[in-house]
This record gives structure tokens, C-alpha cells and sequence, in this order.
């Protein structure tokens, strides 16, 4: 791993490693280190990712998925121990997630002006997704667990990537992340099966606070601000560092916001903006 120390920061990579680690979860063990200069050694978690098995075997879905969803189960029991050590997924920082795609997918990229209507019920939108994701319990969130931060490994599959940015935040973000995936799309139904079942396996605890109508509700809700901030960051890539592939993983990761137009009324201004402009915007722009 070469990380100039000028442009990244490897000790929040070595932390959570060692927490994941102690979880006995599969994520890269430091073997060397030269932080002067950026550099670590670290063990290998092979080639394959998981993104790559499953556009080339998509039948062996089923036993990924279950080897995801266990490892993420642990995370977060495991991971209650870590937690505290990590730092808030707050107001402040999903806010500043949200402002991601009106700033960089409507604005820069597509070029929409948004009303002073479409801003407060921009702002409305976003007060109730904020609320969403404070309102869950609070765990351990890797907060990139998806088809190309995993790995398959032969033993302990997982392996586990890209953690470095680890919060504490709410119970269903990582859950989302995987089964609403930004590069891989699923059948509706069986990401419903695959998260009914995570709840079912979840810790008793969280099943007396929470049932599970309210746990989807939190699940898909959160997805919308996942969403919403994957676009954005996928513009940004675009028009900030040149990387104009993302662009075309924009339209699959809004349509999953669209699909929830009609079981969430509070949803109406995101969906309808999505529908007659951005979609069609991106279609132009293809």
C-alpha cells in the first residue's frame, strides 16, 4: 500500500484493521509499516472481487451474500466494543453527504437551478433522512461494504476492504450499501428476503426496539440517502478528478430511489426531480 503521507493519513487504515482483526474478520493484516513515507506491507487477499465473481457467476449469489451477510452481522456485534473509538455519523457529516448531489450531480454536472420551492422541500427531504438514519441504533459501520471492497477469499470470505473511513452510525447503512448496491442490481424481492433474514439473525436486543416493518422502513430510507450521495460522489469524481467512468453507474443507483416513490409520500419532490430531470438530463449527456 503507498499512501504519500501528504495526501493520506494511514493510521485511521491501521486502527481499523486492528479492530477488524480482532473481530476475526478477513481484512489485510499490517505486516510492515514505514509511515514516514507511506508505505505498508500487507497480507493478500487475492484478485477476485466480489463484483467480478458476480457479473461472472451470478449464480453463486446465494453463498457470497450469506458469507457477507454473516461477516457483517458480526461487525456489528463484534463491533460494539470498537464503536465509541469511532468517529460520529452525524448531522453535520450526512448532511454534508446529501449536499453532494444537489452540488455536484444537479448543479455541476447536469446544470439544474434549483427554486426557492425546490430548495426548502430539498431541505425538507433532507431533514427527514437525516432523522432516519439518528433515529436507528447506532453500530459499527464499515461505510463502503459493497461488491468491490470485497473480496473472495478461500478461507474467511470475505476478505474485507477499504474500511478506512469506519463510523459509528446507524444499524442499516452497510446493510443497504450491500443488498442496494451501486454496481450491481438485484431483484427487488430478493433483497427483501436477504435483508428480512438479517434482521431475523440480528441481535434480540434490536429486535425488541425496533419491528421488523420499522427496520425496512429505516433500511430503505437509508438507502436514499446512500443513493443520493453516490451520485453526488460519482459527479465529483467526473468533474473534479477526471474520472468520467462512475458516470455511467449514476442512472442504476438513482432508480433505486425512483422504485420508492410510491411507498413514501415524503419522497414526492426527489422522485419527481429525479424522473424529469436528472434521468433525462443523464440520457442526453450518455
Amino acid at each position: 500500500m503507498d499512501a504519500p503521507p501528504e495526501q493520506e493519513d494511514c493510521k485511521p487504515f491501521i486502527r481499523i484493521a486492528g479492530y477488524l482483526e480482532a473481530m476475526a474478520l478477513n481484512a489485510p493484516q499490517i505486516l510492515e509499516m514505514n509511515l514516514d513515507d507511506g508505505f505498508l506491507l500487507l497480507s493478500d487477499l487475492g484478485t477476485t472481487q466480489y463484483l467480478q465473481k458476480l457479473q461472472d457467476d451470478p449464480g453463486s449469489s446465494k453463498a457470497l451474500y450469506a458469507d457477507a451477510l454473516l461477516a457483517l452481522a458480526n461487525m456489528q456485534t463484534q463491533g460494539e466494543a470498537f464503536q465509541s473509538l469511532l468517529p460520529p455519523y452525524d448531522d453535520t457529516l450526512l448532511r454534508f453527504e446529501l449536499s453532494l448531489f444537489h452540488d455536484w450531480l444537479c448543479e455541476t454536472h447536469l446544470g439544474i437551478e434549483f427554486s426557492d420551492a425546490d430548495e426548502a422541500a430539498w431541505q425538507s427531504t433532507c431533514d427527514m433522512l437525516v432523522a432516519n438514519a439518528l433515529d436507528q441504533p447506532q453500530v459499527f459501520v464499515h461505510r463502503d461494504y459493497h461488491s468491490r471492497n470485497l473480496m473472495v477469499t478461500s478461507e474467511n470470505n470475505p476478505g474485507i476492504l477499504d474500511f478506512q473511513d469506519a463510523v459509528e452510525g446507524p444499524l442499516t447503512y452497510d446493510l443497504v450499501s450491500l443488498l442496494k448496491d451501486c454496481y450491481v442490481r438485484w431483484p427487488e424481492e430478493q433483497v427483501r428476503q436477504w435483508a428480512h433474514a438479517f434482521y431475523a439473525a440480528s441481535d434480540a436486543s434490536i429486535r425488541e426496539r425496533i419491528d421488523i416493518d420499522q427496520f425496512m422502513r429505516n433500511f430503505e430510507l437509508m438507502g436514499v440517502q446512500r443513493h443520493l450521495k453516490a451520485a453526488g460522489i460519482f459527479a465529483r469524481l467526473n468533474h473534479r478528478d477526471g474520472k468520467a467512468a462512475y458516470m455511467g453507474d449514476v442512472p442504476r443507483t438513482l432508480a433505486y430511489i425512483v422504485e420508492l416513490g410510491s411507498r413514501y409520500e415524503a419522497l414526492g419532490f426527489l422522485v419527481q426531480l429525479i424522473n424529469e430531470q436528472c434521468l433525462p438530463a443523464l440520457q442526453e449527456n450518455s
